[in-house]
């Protein structure tokens, strides 16, 4: 059974879905998997150059994921917990799909990470539902209705107060897309973008405080931002949601990584990282920094196969990358953008 809200604006490009609710509390459990730490693992790098030219865009942005998730690995220390379902403020504790074909978008998911589809109704024309894996809600699926809107993921972060989130993020520059609502007595939300034009979402819980199962298979086990300005995103992100920001230089000069965790918590409760890169390797959302989940998958390669035989594309892997697992960049039949990783062995 679910609770499904009216279709609202939600993905980046602004898309335009249903968000899906599961009734009763979520499952509380700690998870573990790898956090980073600076390390210095390198694997064949892209470089920028006339070979570099004649790859598509989303090749090259397909490259700065690499770079990271490879050559930083070794910066990874195993057995940390990073996104529980404990959701403190300021961590990830949902996710939406918009996309402008509900059936074939459940279909593909199904395939490539074990989910179950719910829908919200009966007939042809499915507007949305909800994913499930072994029973439990992982995300949530909806129409992609508006003209020119791209289809994506929009990530949704716990706050105790959406109201004065809104408020934080005007103060800082940023955009309110959807103004707070409520969802019956499941909770609160409210979407933005920031002052560069990435998009996101918050959730202050109610009766439902998000998902019922991450960092694990068929599930969310990381957050990331490519951004065209790393400093003003820490400056908007640490203001509106409390993040602490911690970096890490790449190796060879590729770079910045930083590392997002939640105020108050440990280095051992970071969720997610930030980017900056080139407007080039932005083109995927028409220039704008955009966010983009990461799932935990059992095998990558079966999960890569299941990609290009449901009809999506893989823009970067598979690939290992040294203690942190076998991960690959890859963009549904309708080019919303996720990575797999099968995490190393402890």
């Amino acid at each position: 059974m679910s609770v499904v809200a009216p279709a609202m604006p939600a993905g980046r490009g602004g898309t335009l879905f249903s968000f899906h609710l599961p009734v009763g509390r979520p499952v509380t459990h700690k998870i573990y998997r790898d956090a980073v730490r600076p390390s210095r693992l390198v694997l064949p790098r892209t470089t920028r150059g006339a070979a570099d030219e004649e790859q598509p865009p989303n090749a090259r942005r397909a490259s700065v994921s690499a770079r990271w998730h490879a050559e930083a690995k070794g910066n990874l220390r195993k057995d940390i917990a990073v996104i529980t379902t404990d959701f403190a403020p300021g961590s990830p504790c949902m996710l939406d799909l918009g996309s402008p074909d509900v059936r074939a978008a459940a279909a593909f998911y199904g395939a490539v990470l074990g989910w179950d589809y719910e829908p919200m109704g009966d007939g042809e024309d499915m507007e949305g539902g909800m994913f499930r894996k072994d029973g439990k809600m992982v995300a949530g699926l909806g129409k992609l209705t508006e003209e020119g809107a791209r289809p994506a993921w929009m990530i949704y972060y716990t706050v105790a107060d959406a109201d004065a989130t809104t408020q934080a993020v005007e103060r800082a520059g940023g955009t309110v897309r959807v103004a707070p609502m409520d969802l019956e007595q499941w909770g609160r939300m409210a979407q933005y973008s920031d002052p560069l034009g990435g998009q996101f979402a918050v959730w202050q819980p109610g009766e439902s405080k998000g998902v019922d199962l991450v960092d694990q298979p068929g599930s969310l086990s990381w957050t990331e931002l490519y951004t065209s300005d790393a400093a003003a995103a820490k400056e908007f992100y640490g203001g509106v949601l409390g993040w602490r920001f911690s970096d890490m230089e790449m190796p060879g000069g590729e770079g910045t990584y930083t590392l997002i965790t939640p105020a108050g918590l440990p280095e051992e409760r970071m969720h997610g990282g930030l980017m900056e890169v080139g407007k080039e390797d932005l083109a995927l959302a028409g220039g704008r920094p955009y966010w983009h989940p990461v799932f935990n998958v059992t095998d990558c390669d079966a999960a890569v196969a299941e990609v290009t035989a449901n009809g999506g594309s893989v823009q970067m892997g598979p690939v290992d990358a040294e203690g942190v697992g076998r991960m690959a960049v890859c963009l549904d039949p309708f080019d919303a953008d996720f990575v797999v990783l099968t995490p190393a062995e402890s």
